[in-house]
């Protein structure tokens, strides 16, 4: 692995007092001195996510909504030493749903997410997860939607890593191997932890995660999971910028080897009517790595759906189904 460049970072204590320094010292106004002090950290290369910016007596970090959600969720673990129960799990099960409403990328960019990983919140929702009994599915859910929601940078999937994260995950979705919404929360996981980070994938690899998406992916489970095929995608893709020569290529052979390709295939019989082809023809596309695995998808029929959903795409004008199958046609 390369080496990781140095990202210079600084603690919230320490903005906070030069803040105040401003204020105190050079007499600027609270507003002056906040403004004052992000350009002077910026412009020596601090990294500034995580940290609460706010004009000193307008609020600190205790009094921003997402560090009192977390505060909350640390109080309420702290009094559970072994697994939750109860009344306990009604009020995590709402703390985490609040948890990822605040913290959720698609929202105008707050900086939620940073702030709680930077205050241990990655850690804290990973050992929460540990301790929900398993037929508690509607609160497990709602710590794999806030999980999803932490994972952001390599930062937060290195913490993830760290605290056992990937084995828990997994964990919880072999028992929950025919339920549909813990299927789509725990992938939707998967896929944001391994994205730019090789050892995650690789973590997730020892743990046979491949094994697992075939028994999805053979029909154990009713219905579309959007995000099992964007895992096999992320899973297969070289974007981690640290490492000099990935693995992606091995596990696509593997993925292949077990049976993941022809089941691929066998997703895209639902034809353009499925909501699911554009992401399944991707998701076959990283898998096809070599002739061997595109001559095994040819000979399960994937050129004959694929031209047919061709054909059906220009009778229906979806050009996004017509470009994504022709560009897995010219690889096969």
């Amino acid at each position: 692995m390369a080496p990781t460049k140095n990202v210079r970072t600084i603690s919230q204590e320490a903005f906070d007092e030069l803040v105040k320094e401003n204020i105190d010292d050079l007499g600027m106004d609270p507003a002056e001195a906040l403004e004052d002090a992000i350009q002077t950290l910026s412009l020596q290369g601090v990294d500034l996510s995580g940290i609460v910016k706010c004009v000193p007596g307008e609020g600190g970090i205790k009094d921003h909504p997402a560090m009192q959600c977390l505060d909350k969720l640390k109080q309420l673990n702290a009094d559970s030493k072994d697994q939750f129960g109860g009344q306990d799990l009604v009020q995590i099960t709402a703390l985490l749903n609040d948890l990822s409403e605040l913290c959720i990328s698609n929202k105008e960019d707050s900086g939620n997410a940073a702030i709680v990983a930077k205050n241990g919140g990655i850690e804290l929702v990973c050992l929460i997860c540990s301790k929900i009994p398993t037929k508690s599915r509607q609160c497990l859910v709602s710590c794999f939607k806030a999980m999803a929601s932490l994972l952001t940078d390599v930062q937060s999937t290195e913490s993830f890593r760290a605290s056992g994260g990937p084995k828990i995950v997994v964990g919880i979705l072999s028992d929950g191997i025919r339920d549909l919404d813990i299927l789509k929360s725990g992938f939707t996981v998967v896929a944001a932890a391994a994205s730019g980070n090789e050892v995650v994938k690789q973590s997730l690899m020892d743990l046979r995660v491949d094994e697992l998406i075939l028994q999805v992916l053979s029909g154990q489970t009713q219905g579309s999971i959007q995000s099992l095929y964007d895992a096999i995608r992320v899973l297969l893709t070289s974007d981690d910028n640290r490492v000099v020569a990935s693995e992606v290529y091995g596990y696509a052979r593997r993925f292949a080897k077990i049976g993941i390709a022809k089941a691929l295939v066998e997703s895209l019989h639902g034809g353009i009517s499925s909501p699911s082809l554009v992401s399944a023809s991707i998701a076959l596309k990283a898998v096809a790595v070599n002739d061997e695995i595109c001559k095994s998808i040819a000979d399960a029929g994937g050129i004959d759906v694929l031209l047919k959903c061709v054909d059906d795409s220009g009778e229906q004008r979806n050009k996004t189904v017509a470009r994504t199958c022709c560009s897995l046609l010219s690889k096969v």
